[in-house]
């Protein structure tokens, strides 16, 4: 059933990108301007698939929303194709979009290949909104057209580090870092030790797990040999619930912490009971939330016959970005161009998403939207946030 829904998702966006071949932002007779191409580069199949088929619904649906919509007199099409995780192949990506589709911005994915487009991104002019958090983004010298729409991982880990530290109670708080060999995977990691060490906070142990592992028995049991109070984890769904069930088999008593994309609904069946008691830090809302920008989201996805109860975090945040991106154009005097684009989400000032993610804020000289987070536990096979949105 998996494989079918990433076909069905991979045919709808590969229809999407065929059609867009025959528009553009050249203008159309009538009154209409034309149409403004954004790109999307997505892992449908690759190493974040897990997380990264969901976000990808989520950003083709946002659009889908606002289809018979103008935005400045522009109509807005998303291209977008599957990268499976490989950098070379979102370079390719890259190109074509920008070359053969003109695309005027682009919604991006993972740390590694956002790094290594940065510069290609900061000479294109093309803006590019990231399912990346990664710390080395917030450069505006070395990444002028990138914006993070979430807390950074960084950000995110001191956030964990700091909640750690005002909530621990016996002593010095220890804590493990885990995570898998990647750009995304290492982002946090050197600032999360700093920051420790700035805080009365002991990095007693790491351990590398893949983001694909089935086992993660030796890493768990050399960490044991440190006995931390804490673990924070920094993987998607699948390696994070090889962990958790395999701590739950040695009986660990570590307390595990995951960031984002740790966290959310697909940890939970793979996981099972492993998952009781997990802590993932929440950007952004889950669709069970009574909040007020859920009904856009409702609204929409049942205009489509389907629930949003079978919407998952990762769906509402893939809408999110997209939604972030086209404020960005409804702000811009020229939503044609990158520069006036990265104006117009320059402009975005304390957006209120309606509750479905932290308020986000822009300027010429800041592109990090923003440094809040929640926490929520796993109680009876279901994530409950227990704080409000919280920073370091």
């Amino acid at each position: 059933m998996k494989k079918m829904w990433k076909g069905l998702l991979a045919a709808t966006l590969m229809a999407g990108m065929l059609a867009g071949c025959s528009g553009g932002s050249e203008g159309a007779s009538g009154d209409k301007k034309g149409t403004v191409k954004i790109g999307g580069i997505f892992d449908l199949t690759g190493g974040t698939g897990d997380v990264g088929t969901p976000y990808a619904e989520g950003e083709k649906a946002f659009f889908e929303s606002i289809a018979g919509e103008e935005i400045n007199g522009y109509k807005l099409e998303l291209i977008g194709d599957d990268y499976a995780y490989k950098i070379p192949e979102a370079q390719k990506l890259y190109q074509k979009l920008k070359s053969k589709d003109k695309v005027s911005a682009i919604l991006g994915w993972g740390t590694g290949d956002t790094e290594a487009l940065r510069q290609q991104v900061a000479a294109d002019k093309l803006p590019f909104i990231s399912a990346s958090y990664s710390e080395n983004l917030k450069n505006i010298n070395e990444s002028p057209y990138n914006f993070l729409a979430a807390a950074s991982y960084s950000d995110q880990a001191r956030s964990v580090l700091k909640w750690i530290k005002d909530n621990h109670t016996g002593g010095t708080p220890t804590v493990a870092l885990i995570y898998n060999d990647t750009a995304f995977g290492k982002s946090p990691i050197e600032d999360a030790k700093n920051y420790a060490q700035e805080n009365g906070i002991e990095i007693v142990d790491e351990q590398i797990v893949d983001l694909k592992t089935l086992d993660a028995t030796s890493q768990l049991l050399n960490m044991e040999k440190k006995n931390p109070d804490y673990a924070i984890i920094n993987q998607t769904w699948g390696a994070t619930a090889t962990i958790l069930k395999d701590a739950k088999k040695l009986g660990l008593d570590t307390k595990f912490i995951g960031l984002n994309w740790a966290t959310g609904e697909g940890l939970l069946p793979i996981a099972g009971d492993a998952a009781e008691g997990f802590i993932g830090v929440v950007t952004h809302a889950f669709p069970y939330e009574d909040l007020p920008g859920m009904e856009e989201i409702k609204k929409f996805v049942e205009s489509k016959g389907e629930k949003l109860e079978d919407k998952n975090q990762k769906f509402i945040q893939g809408w999110v970005s997209a939604k972030i991106m086209v404020e960005g154009l409804k702000l811009a005097e020229d939503p044609t161009s990158g520069e006036g684009i990265r104006s117009g989400l320059e402009k975005i000032s304390n957006l209120d998403l309606g509750g479905l993610a932290a308020p986000v804020t822009f300027s010429p000289d800041n592109h990090a939207g923003t440094n809040q987070i929640r926490l929520a536990e796993v109680k009876n096979g279901q994530f409950e946030v227990f704080t409000d949105y919280i920073g370091y």
